[in-house]
């Protein structure tokens, strides 16, 4: 049986898009197959991490939700990435896939403009998990809370949720949280990213950990080489003994667990 996974963030800027990618490849490389969907059509950004320009893109999540495709048929297999060097090998039965949203304005304003069916969402990660034969299903959710989100939350069996140490984010994450334990989501994480390095990191997590009476599955340093590599790449594979990966590797694990 599958398991989907939500990461979300009810404020931009938290670095969701690079945690869901990062996440989705160290449990591909464990020997799982994973699938991760974009749906934060409104400003999409996965599909840089994983090198698809325009030209490459034929379908995407836009394709789908207008009925022009199947959802396999925009469904790219980015599997070679796991193929990494410095001595790391992927595990037998790895595959890893990715459905982009639209990186094209007039896409994006007629999403913007016309909307979709949201029902539509649930048919496709579940037609998705059935034809690509996933073990994970990781979803790349819109910040904040609208009608996909909700829909993205409510089917998740593993929430994560991503914060800053930062005033805003605390009261937003705070109110994501009361809304996933409405929608009884089984299972929260809670991870806090762009850390200076100054902080007491172990202190952070106890303290962000009782306010919210939810685990924190991992404090991720601000660090340069993540600024430096600008969404150009997966950190995990570029740095493998990087701090910023070993604690990815801590958040997978307590996913595949």
């Amino acid at each position: 049986m599958a398991k989907i996974v939500s990461v979300h963030s009810f404020r931009g800027g938290t670095g969701k898009s690079n945690t869901t990618s990062n996440l989705a490849t160290t449990i591909a490389l464990a020997g799982n197959r994973v699938g991760i969907v974009d749906t934060d059509i409104q400003s999409p950004g996965v599909h840089a991490l994983f090198g698809l320009d325009e030209e490459k893109i034929d379908y995407a999540l836009n394709d789908y939700l207008w009925g022009n495709c199947a959802i396999k048929e925009a469904a790219y297999d980015v599997s070679q990435i796991l193929q990494v060097e410095q001595g790391q090998a992927a595990a037998p039965n790895s595959a890893l896939y990715l459905v982009p949203s639209s990186i094209k304005a007039t896409e994006i304003a007629q999403i913007l403009n016309e909307g979709y069916d949201v029902e539509l969402l649930n048919d496709g990660f579940q037609d998705l998990i059935h034809s690509l034969k996933l073990d994970y299903l990781f979803i790349d959710t819109h910040p904040g809370i609208n009608e996909e989100t909700l829909l993205s939350i409510a089917m998740s069996e593993i929430l994560v949720l991503i914060l800053r140490p930062d005033t805003q984010d605390y009261q937003g994450t705070a109110v994501a949280i009361d809304i996933a334990r409405e929608l009884e989501v089984p299972n929260m994480l809670l991870v806090v990213n762009k850390v200076l390095t100054k902080f007491d990191f172990e202190a952070l997590r106890q303290k962000i950990q009782k306010a919210y009476n939810v685990p924190v599955a991992g404090v991720f340093p601000l660090c340069e080489e993540m600024v430096e590599l600008a969404s150009s790449d997966i950190f995990c594979l570029r740095y493998p003994n990087h701090p910023w990966t070993q604690e990815i590797n801590k958040v997978a694990g307590q996913i595949l667990s």
